[in-house]
């Protein structure tokens, strides 16, 4: 009897993993997929100079290229883009975007 039970607590433990292991791989191809559509309409609403700049940016600051990135899709998405961004315009909406660094100085008395 104890055998038995053993025997099935190790047929459900095995299927679990079999089921975590299949859910795990659809996550990362429907990342994949995602990942791609992003790419093809950045592509698309972008001058090659402009998606060079956009991937700089993305080295340094991840955050904010992401965000550039994800306001550039929903206007290409709602029709608001009628021609590819430049990369005058990227710059543009860039330092709209990232603050500017302050200047600090010190006054001695």
């Amino acid at each position: 009897m104890d055998e038995e039970l053993e025997e099935l607590r190790k047929k459900r433990l095995k299927q679990l993993q079999e089921q975590l292991s299949q859910s795990v791989e659809e996550q990362e191809i429907q990342r994949e997929e995602y990942e791609e559509t992003r790419k093809m309409i950045l592509r698309s609403i972008l001058t090659p100079e402009a998606r060079q700049r956009l991937n700089t940016i993305k080295m340094a600051r991840p955050v904010i290229a992401e965000q550039i990135e994800n306001q550039l899709i929903i206007l290409a998405q709602s029709g608001r883009l009628r021609n590819k961004i430049t990369d005058a315009q990227l710059k543009e909406l860039l330092s709209r975007l990232i603050p500017k660094k302050r200047d600090i100085k010190i006054r001695r008395r």
